[in-house]
């Protein structure tokens, strides 16, 4: 099984792969939890170029590409070995976020972005993707003091942003699902562990 989590920063998506991955152990899973960029020596040297060099000037097609290509390594030493050793994946992003940060946030065409991570990818996708969403004002203030590059950016980028996720879960419902991460971080635990129930990806009663 292959679950991402996504939404705009400041969603709660790192501390939700936590309690999902701990949560799917206790049911059983051997789990693997990854986070794009990132999870390979090369995706985390990349991934310090994307959101720690703020002297770095990028234009939107360079950075789309430096996140493909961290990705790329990502599924071919982390993701399909733990998929075909029958272990759960979860990731802490994927193409979804490449799509929306760089497609709706920084204007690139969201087809041909898709197209290029079909490529990097082997076409290799989540079974299903959890968007978490908050209103942008929210998100805003749950950011540190030291924002990552991409944190830094305007509110108008990150509204665009999070319309792109709801657009895209619009255009997917099958394979995206969006759910209010408004509440305490158990309400919306509780909620992915009801979602993963209801679409049959897990059994158990813990």
């Amino acid at each position: 099984m292959f679950i991402s989590l996504d939404g705009g920063d400041g969603v709660g998506k790192s501390t939700q792969v936590a309690l999902l991955a701990d949560w799917l152990r206790r049911l059983g899973h051997s789990v693997v939890t990854c986070r794009d960029p990132g999870s390979t020596r090369l995706g985390e040297a990349i991934r310090s170029f994307l959101l720690d060099r703020h002297d770095l000037q990028m234009t939107p097609k360079a950075e789309m590409l430096l996140y493909m290509a961290a990705r790329a390594q990502m599924v071919e030493e982390v993701i399909r070995p733990a998929l075909a050793a029958g272990q759960t994946v979860i990731a802490d992003r994927y193409l979804l976020a490449n799509v929306v940060y760089q497609g709706y946030g920084a204007g690139l065409d969201v087809e041909t972005l898709w197209q290029i991570g079909r490529v990097a990818t082997g076409g290799l996708m989540p079974e299903l993707t959890i968007v978490l969403d908050i209103p942008v004002e929210l998100a805003m203030g749950r950011l540190g003091d030291k924002p990552d590059r991409i944190e830094a950016r305007d509110r108008d980028f990150h509204a665009r942003v999070r319309q792109g996720f709801l657009t895209e879960a619009h255009r997917q419902p099958d394979q995206i699902v969006v759910l209010d991460a408004t509440g305490s971080v158990d309400q919306v635990h509780r909620q992915i562990q009801q979602l993963l129930r209801q679409r049959g990806l897990v059994d158990g009663h813990l």
